[in-house]
C-alpha cells in the first residue's frame, strides 16, 4: 500500500479507502467480468468513510447496482469536493486509477462515466489517458466552464457562489478566474478517437440553455467525424440511462 493510503470501511460489495485526503469508494460486481467504471461526480457528489452521494441517491444507486449487475467494478473519488475541473483534481482521479488498476482483478482500459462539472476532469483525463480509456458517457456535462460562468451571470446569487467556488478550487482571485477561462477554451474539446455518449436530461431552463450548446458542438463533431452522439431524455425517462449506459459501454469490450 502506497504513502498516505488508509483503508476504510470493507464489505463484500464495496470499500472505502483514503488516497492523500480524500476518500475514495470502490463496488464490486457480483459478477466480475474484468472492466472498469470511473465515475466522476457533479456538484452534490460526496465520498466519505462509510458511503457516498451514489450510495444515498436513490436514482444513483439504481445505476450502481445495474453496473454491478452487469459485471463492472465501478470506482471514484471524493476529488476536493466541488473542484471544477482543477488540475489537482484531474491529477488525483489519475492517481485513483493507478491505484485500481495495481490493486484490483481489471482491464487496465476503463471506461469513464461522468455527470456535470464531472465533465471537466472526464475530458482532461482522455486528453492524458487516452490509449487507456475504452470509452466516456456523459451525463448534462458541462463542457465549457467559460460558457457555464456566462449562463450563471443572469443568476447573481448562483453566480456569486460559482465564483467563491472556482476560487478556492483553482487557488485564484476572482479577476484572475475570469482572465485564465478567457484564454483557455479548450475545455469544450472532445476527444476525436475516444467513443463518446452524452445524455442530455431536458429538465429545467439551464437544462434547455445547455442543449442549445451541444447541438451547435454537433455540427463541429459531426463535420469531423468523431464518434460522439448525443441522446436527448425527458425527465420521466430517466429510469432508461442505466440500460443506455451499459448497452454503450458494451460495444467498446470487443478489443481487450
Amino acid at each position: 500500500m502506497e504513502q498516505n493510503d488508509v483503508e476504510g470501511v470493507f464489505s463484500m460489495e464495496n470499500r472505502n479507502f483514503k488516497l492523500d485526503t480524500e476518500w475514495n469508494m470502490i463496488h464490486y460486481p457480483e459478477k466480475p467480468r474484468g472492466f472498469g467504471i470511473l465515475i466522476i461526480g457533479d456538484e452534490r457528489h460526496f465520498v466519505d468513510e462509510k458511503s457516498s452521494f451514489w450510495t444515498q441517491n436513490e436514482g444513483k444507486w439504481t445505476l450502481i447496482q445495474k453496473l454491478r449487475e452487469t459485471g463492472y467494478t465501478v470506482f471514484y473519488s471524493n476529488l476536493y469536493g466541488k473542484h471544477w475541473g482543477c488540475e489537482k483534481a484531474v491529477k488525483l482521479a489519475k492517481r485513483l486509477y493507478e491505484y485500481v488498476i495495481r490493486t484490483e482483478i481489471i482491464n487496465e482500459n476503463i471506461h469513464i462515466l461522468a455527470e456535470g462539472m464531472g465533465a471537466l476532469v472526464a475530458l482532461k483525463l482522455i486528453d492524458m489517458m487516452e490509449e487507456n480509456i475504452r470509452s466516456t458517457v456523459l451525463i448534462n456535462p458541462i463542457l465549457s466552464l467559460k460558457d457555464h460562468l456566462d449562463q450563471e451571470k443572469e443568476h447573481k446569487f448562483f453566480y456569486k457562489k460559482l465564483m467563491r467556488e472556482l476560487s478556492q478550487s483553482y487557488e485564484q482571485e476572482h479577476h484572475q478566474i475570469v482572465e485564465l477561462l478567457i484564454s483557455d477554451q479548450g475545455d469544450r474539446h472532445v476527444k476525436p478517437k475516444t467513443p463518446t455518449k452524452i445524455i442530455h436530461v431536458l429538465s429545467g431552463n439551464r437544462a434547455y440553455k445547455q442543449s442549445n450548446l451541444l447541438k451547435e458542438l454537433s455540427v463541429k463533431w459531426e463535420d469531423t467525424n468523431s464518434p460522439v452522439t448525443v441522446c436527448y431524455m425527458l425527465p420521466e425517462k430517466k429510469q432508461q440511462i442505466a440500460q443506455q449506459v451499459t448497452k454503450f459501454l458494451k460495444q467498446h469490450e470487443k478489443v481487450l
